[in-house]
């Protein structure tokens, strides 16, 4: 069984005074070329679909269409909402859109009933678990003791019953203990402390965890617990970052192979740095785009006025000056 695994798309966001619906519509755009191309048997969406609990109407439409395109290739779909969405809005028409493989995390109250697929190995046990907090969690088991996150997911775990015998997925949205953080993790409403990390060892009973929320993609201590990380670049310090698609294939098992495919944006977010006479002359910086989302940090200890005018003469897409 091969699948597609994304995640965080937050549609529907303005960064830095900038619509982003454009930029999002492209790389949904690419990851259809990319899901046709890999001919994949599913998609996993791991929460964060939207920006914000209430998108904007535009984002809506911009993921009906996605799911549509989706659907329409005869690959299945497996979502589950995240911290940033709205799990009512997320849940809405869950029985009509599994009748066309479109999978959706029911609203969270102790059960987790995982969708059944077969392959030629056998059975995939795929269990869709939305983002939660203890509090959720207690209210559902009253009788267990939770009083921070890993409880809550262990707690969840557990109630599932997994048969370790069949090969399964869990998708979530959690932020798990060892995972590398950046700036717009922070910025985008999460706090990371101890109380919020998830002990990986909750997720051992499953061949890969499909997992959402933080913006990096990378392996939490082993290739089966993974964040895909983010499809575009949504702050600064995610400069460096090289956004992909995870593509995970699984054979019989105990046998689950990880690899990505890059993703490449219309705009890339990118820093450049220097005294101004050096910064207003793209062609010092050959390796960027003059339209790219740009940071540019002047090393000047005067002011330079109107910098951020003259700037934008030259590199439009200017989204901050420092």
């Amino acid at each position: 069984m091969k699948l597609i695994h994304i995640s965080d798309l937050h549609l529907g966001l303005i960064l830095n005074g900038f619509d982003m619906k454009e930029d999002q519509q492209y790389i949904l755009d690419q990851i259809i070329q990319i899901i046709s191309g890999q001919n994949v048997d599913g998609v996993i969406i791991a929460g964060d679909i939207y920006d914000k609990s209430s998108p904007p109407a535009e984002a809506v439409s911009m993921f009906s269409r996605f799911l549509a395109n989706i659907s329409n290739m005869g690959k299945n779909i497996y979502m589950i909402s995240g911290n940033h969405d709205s799990a009512e809005r997320i849940n809405y028409g869950k029985e009509v859109f599994c009748n066309s493989g479109v999978y959706i995390s029911d609203l969270y109250n102790g059960h987790v009933e995982p969708v059944k697929a077969e392959d030629e190995f056998g059975s995939v046990n795929i269990y869709l678990l939305p983002f939660i907090k203890p509090a959720l969690v207690r209210h559902a088991f009253p009788d267990k003791r939770i009083d921070n996150d890993t409880a809550a997911l262990r707690t969840a775990v557990e109630a599932m019953n997994v048969d370790t015998s069949v090969r399964n997925i869990l998708v979530t949205h959690q932020f798990v203990s060892g995972a590398a953080v950046c700036d717009s993790d922070c910025q985008m409403s999460l706090i990371v402390g101890t109380t919020e990390d998830v002990d990986a060892a909750v997720f051992a009973p499953f061949d890969y965890t499909a997992l959402g929320h933080l913006h990096r993609p990378q392996n939490v201590g082993t290739d089966r617990i993974r964040y895909c990380g983010t499809p575009l670049k949504y702050s600064f310090s995610e400069a460096d970052h090289q956004k992909s698609v995870t593509v995970v294939e699984l054979g019989p098992k105990g046998d689950v192979h990880i690899e990505t495919v890059p993703l490449k944006p219309l705009h890339d977010l990118v820093r450049i740095s220097g005294d101004f006479e050096t910064v207003f002359r793209p062609a010092n910086y050959p390796d960027i785009s003059p339209d790219d989302y740009i940071e540019v940090i002047l090393n000047e200890e005067n002011d330079i006025p109107d910098a951020i005018t003259r700037l934008r003469s030259v590199y439009p897409n200017i989204m901050k000056l420092s």
